[in-house]
């Protein structure tokens, strides 16, 4: 007979898929730990088959818009951030992908975005990111540099799309038919794709930041205004990566640093 510990590692390996047969196999043991191993393993099934439900839910404009042969979602990351780019994502999924766990990049951990960041890269038929930087921010906005780097994303596909879903936005200068979703991160598989891209992307940039100018913490606050980067910007002044359309209330008289 198999010990408590040993059912618990074969638990631990199995995957979602094996779980009923798990299930299967131990339930008619009477041993307490046992017992709680297999009640471990239901949750884990209930909770998957939740999971696959949520998707299923997630591919209703897929589905709706299921002519189009390739479908691509966008999404833009860092529109509120005081430093940084504005990085928007696009990304055409295969047809009846069913990646789980994707949702809008702000719903998930860390960890669980580079997760599924890999995950999406490997799958997607074709995906890319497009950037607008600090100094074009402050020269023609944040909506406008939004958009710019939405057509630059948009731009760089292969195949071209045949449809854009688009998180809330209609993208100007772009002939490519497009679908507004409000909230579309959290109502397109697609458009969730796209935002956990352009998340990680723009996240491993301002870590990339941070070993320049530390004095900031853009790796923790990732260029948003929390306490401790408004102090610095008080203390230390702009950096080159800062909107200075975005901080002229947090500014110190000091000039700004120069590229290092």
């Amino acid at each position: 007979m198999k010990s408590i510990e040993e059912i618990k590692k074969e638990l631990q390996a199995a995957s979602a898929e094996g779980l009923p047969e798990f299930i299967k196999e131990y339930t008619g043991d009477s041993r307490g730990g046992v017992k709680k191993l297999v009640e471990t393993a239901e949750k884990r099934v209930a909770a998957f088959v939740k999971e696959r439900e949520r998707i299923e839910k997630l591919r209703f404009y897929e589905e709706k818009y299921r002519e189009f042969d390739y479908i691509c979602g966008i999404d833009e990351v860092g529109r509120g951030p005081l430093a940084g780019p504005v990085v928007a994502g696009a990304v055409i999924l295969p047809r009846d992908c069913r990646i789980l766990y994707i949702n809008d990049s702000k719903q998930l951990s860390e960890k669980k975005r580079e997760e599924l960041y890999e995950v999406i890269l490997e799958k997607a038929v074709a995906w890319a990111v497009g950037y607008a930087s600090p100094k074009r921010i402050d020269e023609i906005n944040i909506l406008q540099a939004t958009y710019e780097a939405m057509r630059q994303a948009v731009g760089k596909l292969t195949p071209e799309p045949d449809i854009l879903l688009n998180d809330a936005v209609t993208i100007p200068g772009v002939a490519i038919r497009q679908v507004p979703i409000i909230k579309g991160d959290a109502k397109s598989i697609t458009i969730g794709a796209a935002s956990i891209v352009a998340k990680v992307t723009r996240d491993r940039l301002m870590v990339e930041y941070d070993k320049t100018y530390p004095e900031y913490d853009f790796a923790g606050n990732k260029g948003y205004g929390s306490a401790g980067h408004i102090e610095a910007l008080k203390k230390h002044g702009p950096s080159p990566i800062h909107r200075r359309s975005f901080i002229r209330n947090f500014e110190a008289d000091n000039e700004v640093k120069p590229l290092s």
